[in-house]
């Protein structure tokens, strides 16, 4: 997989500039993180590269990953994966039904939406859980499934908002780790918002600084 590439994002609030002019390249090998203070527009950068930048914001810039532009195409056409903090699954849905609602269309027999659901639980270690009610899941579990899903819609890069803020010390480390090394296996680009300067580390990529310097630091 080729980089995720930005090229000069200049985002507004009100006509009023957050970040930008910005140029930066995300390799699959390289893990990115956005850090700076609340409000300085990292969520929004996110919520920009998926298409779904809400008012009163507006963005101008190019966004393209293995040479493909992907301004202006909706988002389920940009192939961009996304954990945020909450795991936001769907309480109504089993595990399964969960997974298999990211499932790509072109997924069509029902045996193979059965199957790719069950090598996902494999791949994060939840097989036997496919029947389960989200609720009745650790909050590990709940992630690994989130992760899982977010990648089961084989998207050409993963976006993470913050997805390790609300678990607990231990947990976040076996899950970030558990993140960086799936993107890894899958040759994903990732590029991830943090405020916690031990998930850049764990990261092991450039970070660029909002509200301050807005270049990468290698």
């Amino acid at each position: 997989m080729s980089a995720l590439e930005v090229s000069d994002l200049v985002l507004r609030l009100q006509g009023r500039i957050l970040i930008g002019p910005l140029s930066f390249a995300v390799a699959p090998d390289r893990p990115t993180t956005i850090m700076g203070p609340s409000g300085c527009g990292k969520s929004s950068l996110l919520n920009w590269l998926i298409g779904m930048l809400p008012d009163p914001f507006t963005a101008q810039g190019t966004v393209r990953i293995d040479g493909v532009a992907l301004d202006g195409l909706p988002p389920e056409q940009r192939r961009l994966g996304i954990l945020f903090q909450d795991d936001l699954l769907f309480p109504h849905l089993t595990v399964e039904e969960n997974l298999a609602f990211g499932l790509p269309a072109h997924i069509k027999r029902p045996g193979d939406r059965r199957n790719a659901v069950r090598a996902a639980l494999d791949e994060a270690g939840l097989a036997g859980l496919a029947g389960r009610d989200p609720a009745t899941l650790s909050g590990g579990q709940r992630a690994r499934v989130a992760l899982m899903r977010a990648l089961l819609c084989e998207p050409w890069a993963l976006l993470l908002d913050e997805p390790f803020n609300k678990l607990d010390t231990a947990l976040r480390e076996r899950f970030r780790a558990t993140v960086f090394e799936t993107a890894r296996r899958r040759d994903l680009p990732v590029l991830m918002v943090s405020h916690d300067p031990a998930d850049a580390a764990a990261a092991g990529g450039p970070v660029i600084t909002l509200g301050g310097v807005n270049s990468p630091e290698n």
